[in-house]
């Protein structure tokens, strides 16, 4: 099975799921979402987001794909470039940190460490810019697909809570050491997923 991560551009948005490519949830800020959403147009707005970021930050995602077949994805950017999670009870972000927007892999990949394999590229990508945190907004009662992360998949690799809050804790995960940080992450799935012989980390959004 051939593995390939590649940083997200406009050229390979199309990759996405369709609800993903047109979604703007963690892009705009909820006034200007709704707007983009009644607009028709948020595929757009998504595209500008995505452009105006590489621009002035650099790559803000990753897309895997098995055997050239789109198989996931990872999105994630400083906080001054995601309006949206000024609108949690848990706000704001730290300022050392960037913050993991959302991940989505297909539910066929499942299983198969793919998981794990997204949640690391991300790390390794952060540590080589120097960035000393991630965090993100978990979503404690997850039943279903969305763009907020399950809590608990969180917890799993390694995040801490640093603002809790029955539904969306605000969590951080320490960037000190690359060799640290994927041994405590492979150490936790690897109990996970011998447990439930599933990927405990993305579930589909």
């Amino acid at each position: 099975m051939g593995r390939r991560l590649v940083p997200l551009t406009l050229d390979n948005l199309p990759d996405f799921p369709r609800r993903c490519r047109s979604c703007v949830f963690w892009e705009l800020d909820p006034v200007s979402g709704e707007a983009a959403a009644k607009s028709g147009n948020p595929e757009r707005e998504k595209e500008a987001w995505i452009s105006s970021v590489l621009l002035e930050w650099g790559s803000c995602g990753r897309v895997l794909y098995v055997d050239d077949v789109p198989a996931g994805f990872v999105m994630y950017a400083p906080p001054a470039y995601v309006p949206r999670s000024l609108a949690f009870p848990t706000s704001p972000v730290s300022a050392d940190a960037v913050q993991l927007m959302t991940a989505w892999l297909n539910p066929g990949y499942q299983g198969q460490g793919l998981g794990r394999t997204l949640v690391q590229t991300v790390a390794k990508d952060l540590l080589r810019r120097g960035v000393k945190a991630v965090e993100a907004f978990g979503d404690a009662a997850w039943k279903e697909p969305a763009c907020v992360l399950p809590a608990d998949h969180l917890v799993a690799v390694g995040f801490k809570t640093v603002r809790p809050h029955y539904r969306h804790p605000r969590m951080r995960l320490e960037l000190r050491s690359a060799i640290s940080w994927k041994e405590d992450v492979e150490l936790a799935l690897d109990k996970l997923l011998g447990g439930a012989r599933k990927d405990p980390v993305l579930r589909p959004l």
